[in-house]
């Protein structure tokens, strides 16, 4: 069983109260991102305007671009000498905003410390681009790399991963490459508080309105622009739902305080239900993608996502 004392809030660190503490108040005086055009907001996380800090871009990075179902996909590379693995990355977001660049640091701590390569599919955006648009081009990039891994890279040793809407993401592209062509071609799934249904878990209808990164509001109108009308008890838009077996190893990543842990406990326990190998790393305190601020424990948790990728 999970420790419950993770969930009891003297095991919050006083580095990490204050940093949720600031982001609140920080997001407090901005608009509501609801608010305005998706392409504002944008533009703004651009700036250094929105929960995220900025993070300084690889100067190593390369982009190139693959055919795609509805036209080019670009893909970001960051890749060391000899990689010793291939790391498919998706980004975050809500399906709405993000984009390959905006973490960089993340990617180049994995081909540092990890020897991986690794690439970062920068699929279309919703409302814009709703469903299926995402996860086709997810799909397509994904084939790409099993295709190209051993003679661009000189390895077939890959992984996958991605954090809040990129977790979700890889969950349904693992389960597209096993359901639609048959293939398993992944070591392990790196998935970092994901949302995993998108009807909503409880802890996301229940979280109100307090913005510490996402509030109850942020993730139905995130859902409503990936989804538009169609049915979100299908596992291809709520991977929750799915057949789960025979699925890689997989490291869940959550903080306590953050408003999408139902989906990371459930979608865990369902995980390794089906008989997969699944490890569950929750973070007493932590906020959503709680990594993208410095911190004791966000280093302690990306140095487990290191151990999880060597160790397979």
């Amino acid at each position: 069983m999970i420790d419950p004392a993770l969930f009891d809030p003297s095991a919050i660190s006083d580095e990490i109260r204050a940093q949720n503490a600031d982001i609140v108040a920080k997001l407090s005086t901005l608009p509501d991102p609801m608010s305005v055009p998706p392409a504002l907001v944008r533009e703004r996380r651009r700036q250094g305007l929105g929960p995220f800090p900025l993070m300084a871009p690889s100067p190593r990075a390369q982009t190139i671009a693959i055919d795609g179902p509805a036209g080019p996909i670009p893909l970001r590379i960051i890749a060391p000498d000899n990689p010793r693995g291939v790391y498919f990355h998706i980004h975050g977001g809500g399906w709405t905003w993000g984009t390959a660049d905006e973490q960089d640091p993340w990617l180049d701590r994995l081909a540092d410390r990890c020897g991986l390569a690794v690439v970062s599919v920068e699929y279309r955006l919703a409302p814009e681009n709703p469903y299926p648009a995402a996860p086709d081009e997810c799909e397509a990039a994904a084939l790409w790399v099993i295709r190209e891994a051993e003679s661009r890279f000189g390895t077939s040793r890959l992984f996958i991963g991605g954090e809040s809407a990129g977790a979700h993401l890889s969950a349904v592209t693992i389960l597209r490459l096993r359901d639609r062509h048959g293939l398993d071609p992944f070591r392990g799934a790196n998935l970092f508080a994901g949302c995993y249904d998108l009807n909503l878990t409880p802890s996301v209808r229940l979280w109100g309105s307090e913005r510490l990164i996402l509030n109850t509001n942020d993730v139905r109108v995130f859902a409503d622009n990936f989804c538009g009308s169609i049915d979100r008890y299908d596992p291809d838009v709520s991977p929750l739902f799915a057949d789960l077996k025979g699925l890689p190893p997989a490291l869940f990543s959550v903080g306590t305080r953050d408003m999408l842990l139902d989906d990371t406990l459930f979608m865990a326990s369902r995980w390794a239900a089906a008989g997969n190998r699944t490890e569950l790393a929750v973070w007493p305190g932590g906020c959503h993608v709680f990594i993208r601020f410095e911190s004791a424990m966000a280093e302690k948790a990306l140095s487990r996502i290191d151990a999880f990728v060597e160790a397979l």
